[in-house]
């Protein structure tokens, strides 16, 4: 059985009320990632702010910046993202009729996404739907794909990923690779 530790009571009751049992997270090799404390308010947008790590929030307004530099408008859509509200997003869908695996292609099973690690970000540019696979076709696109790993960030879901989502080129990580040793 799955450690759902260090959230164990109130993830496995989450997961329950979804109806997700913790062998999905075995079937899909998801990793379970303990939720980011330390964040700060990376920019803010109307009344919504936008939580990042440190480390992680230093590195995006360094590759905003540069690409700023380059002629490239980087737009934040999503960042640290709680269990909690994970589960909401999960519950609405659920209430609008959709199937829980249909559901679980786009969005991560809570306590799974590296939206709690506080870590990821989702990215747009002007004139492109937020969280649409149409950001592939975007300069800003082109510009990640050149540039972000030179600020730490790396595209965490291609085409065909292991982890069982829809392609998603708005979704980027920054030092996935060690997030992904320390989760349990």
């Amino acid at each position: 059985m799955i450690s759902l530790a260090p959230h164990s009571p109130r993830l496995g009751l989450l997961l329950h009320q979804l109806g997700i049992s913790a062998g999905e997270i075995i079937r899909r090799g998801l990793p379970v990632f303990a939720e980011a404390q330390d964040l700060i308010v990376v920019e803010t947008r109307a009344t919504r702010g936008f939580l990042l790590q440190p480390q992680a929030a230093q590195a995006w307004w360094e590759m905003q910046a540069a690409a700023a530099a380059d002629g490239v408008v980087l737009e934040l859509v999503s960042a640290f993202r709680s269990i909690e509200r994970q589960a909401e997003l999960i519950r609405r869908k659920l209430d609008n009729g959709l199937a829980l695996a249909d559901i679980l292609s786009v969005l991560a099973i809570p306590g799974t996404s590296e939206h709690h690690t506080g870590c990821a970000i989702d990215v747009t540019t002007p004139g492109c739907p937020p969280a649409d696979a149409s950001f592939e076709d975007t300069a800003a696109f082109v510009w990640l794909n050149a540039h972000a790993a030179g600020h730490g960030y790396t595209l965490s879901f291609p085409r065909n990923n292991p982890e069982g989502y829809l392609y998603e080129p708005w979704h980027w990580c920054f030092e996935r690779d060690r997030l992904l040793a320390e989760a349990d």
